[in-house]
């Protein structure tokens, strides 16, 4: 699972290197996801909802276990709060 977040938005993916093909995805620009924030989607609340959309939709793929590519960022604040949430919705890392 990789993350990038940019002042504004946040995106995280579940990625089979091997294949070099994206299995789940889910952004603070998604209709899902942004139906169900207010305001933009560069604040903490935007990350958890990303988070647990994004283990929800790895789940319906047959995908429970990753690994946590944070891809850089400090492991607080945004980038923590997506993880505790996709591990709330499902996957283990």
């Amino acid at each position: 699972m990789s993350v990038f977040r940019s002042h504004k938005q946040i995106y995280a993916q579940v990625i089979d290197d091997q294949r070099g093909a994206t299995l789940a995805a889910a952004s603070s620009r998604d209709k899902d996801v942004r139906a169900q924030i207010a305001g933009r989607g560069g604040n903490v609340a935007a990350a958890k909802v990303v988070g647990q959309v994004l283990g929800e939709r790895a789940r319906k793929a047959g995908i429970t276990r990753v690994v946590f590519d944070r891809g850089g960022y400090k492991y607080h604040g945004r980038v923590k709060a997506l993880a505790d949430a996709a591990r709330a919705a499902g996957l283990q890392f």
